[in-house]
């Protein structure tokens, strides 16, 4: 049975009725979200077309007035008018959930649901979606960003967010392949310079004898090949913003001529002896200890205080591992737009070796990966071979075992013993929930 196309989110509080509606309907839809928080609501999407929300009414023990629902169902409507919201409601609350029609829920389904009637009721959202599936060409053209949900990134950009609105020069640290390229344009895009030019100069990739000449631009005349006069980059990013990239790869005897440049806020092309005014945000990068370089004198620390008004720290994927999953997926859906495919996905069984695999190259190197496996993959779901993230140690936890029958007996015998119970047998096996609903999937074992 061929799937529909169609993005599903579930939001419940409890992990029985997650598991139970994703079963139902993965067999029938493109792709099934879940979360028992409905504060994750907004982020989810964000980063996500999501058609149609199944939305439980009440997260709360003691308050089952349905008043959170309302609360969800209206914050959705306002972030997401096309997206199609289903309520979830107990017997003796339907006042409610008919509320929550007259204010924009396109149904309610009662729990517990009869399998049919909720695919039914589904399937309905899902040709309503349809009529709202033509966005704004804005909303087509406009950059989309990945944050997380992880503290230290959240925290990053609650800070670029902040120093955006000002023109105070930005240093952004982190490892290589973080995406400080990424990070400096959002900077850019949320400043009063954003429909100005952002020009990025790969200060690593610079030879010495290149470096005034790219930077500041040269007269007619100046050297040989000097055919006509041509600015730099500076003052190609007038008005708009310059992102050094790098820099702390600059050698000391020119560092004092860049120096000069932020100093004077002037630039002055070669062959010329008048200094032309500049006006132009500097966003400058680097994977070095520029600290360390200071302390060791190999970079100047005049430079440094110019450069960092406002210093940010971008952290590494080992540092994020719970965006691990949710980047993949942004990430996936960037590449096929690029390649104009749809219906993307990775199996199931890769999530646990997505957030195990080291990604000594951050997110650079999980790009090349995804892309490299969506040219190689013969269909529209990419595996973990295809990813090629499987050549290193304890990729997966000691208890598991993919296709192990032993250990498939074992799950089976202990849901029949505690008569489906999650948390009990979770217990007796020695594993957490979330890990028994991997297994439960995995050997697609029927919760009962």
């Amino acid at each position: 049975m061929r799937k529909k196309l169609a993005q599903i989110l579930i939001v419940d509080d409890q992990e029985e009725i997650l598991f139970s509606a994703k079963m139902i309907l993965k067999k029938h839809f493109e792709s099934i979200f879940t979360t028992n928080n409905p504060k994750k609501i907004i982020s989810l999407l964000s980063e996500n077309e999501i058609n149609v929300v199944l939305l439980d009414m009440n997260y709360r023990i003691g308050f089952e007035d349905g008043r959170e629902g309302i609360h969800w169902l209206k914050e959705i409507k306002t972030l997401s008018p096309q997206t199609i919201v289903i309520l979830m409601t107990a017997f003796g609350k339907i006042e409610t959930a008919v509320e929550g029609i007259k204010i924009g829920a396109f149904d309610y389904v009662l729990k517990p649901w009869h399998n049919e009637k909720l695919l039914e009721t589904i399937d309905k959202a899902v040709s309503e979606s349809r009529k709202y599936s033509k966005k704004p060409v804005i909303e087509k053209t406009e950059k989309r960003y990945f944050v997380g949900t992880s503290q230290k990134i959240k925290q990053a950009y609650s800070i670029a967010e902040r120093v955006a609105k000002t023109d105070a020069n930005v240093l952004i640290l982190g490892e290589n392949g973080t995406g400080k390229y990424v990070f400096a344009e959002y900077i850019h895009k949320h400043s009063e310079r954003k429909n100005m030019p952002f020009v990025h100069v790969d200060l690593g990739s610079l030879s010495d004898n290149l470096f005034e000449s790219e930077l500041f631009g040269y007269a007619k005349g100046a050297f040989t090949d000097a055919k006509m006069d041509t600015p730099g980059r500076f003052e190609s990013a007038s008005n708009g913003t310059i992102f050094l990239d790098e820099i702390g790869n600059i050698p000391l005897h020119l560092q004092a001529k860049l120096l000069h440049v932020l100093q004077t806020k002037t630039v002055t092309r070669l062959g010329e002896s008048k200094p032309r005014p500049l006006n132009v945000r500097i966003i400058s990068a680097t994977n070095s200890d520029i600290k360390a370089d200071v302390k060791n004198k190999i970079f100047r620390e005049d430079l440094l205080y110019r450069i960092n008004t406002m210093e940010i720290h971008l952290p590494s994927l080992r540092e994020r591992k719970d965006d691990i999953v949710p980047m993949a997926n942004f990430i996936l859906q960037q590449i096929a737009e690029k390649y104009n495919q749809e219906n993307w996905q990775f199996e199931e069984i890769a999530a646990p070796y997505l957030e195990k695999y080291p990604w000594k190259g951050n997110v650079r190197e999980m790009e090349n990966k995804i892309e490299r496996a969506l040219i190689l993959s013969d269909n529209n779901t990419i595996s973990v071979h295809d990813l090629d993230i499987l050549d290193f140690e304890d990729v997966i936890e000691k208890d598991e075992n993919p296709l192990s029958e032993m250990e498939k007996n074992a799950i089976e015998k202990a849901l029949f013993k505690h008569h489906g119970n999650i948390s009990k047998t979770a217990e007796e096996l020695g594993l957490s929930r979330a890990a028994l609903y991997r297994r439960i999937e995995k050997y697609d074992l029927k919760n009962t």
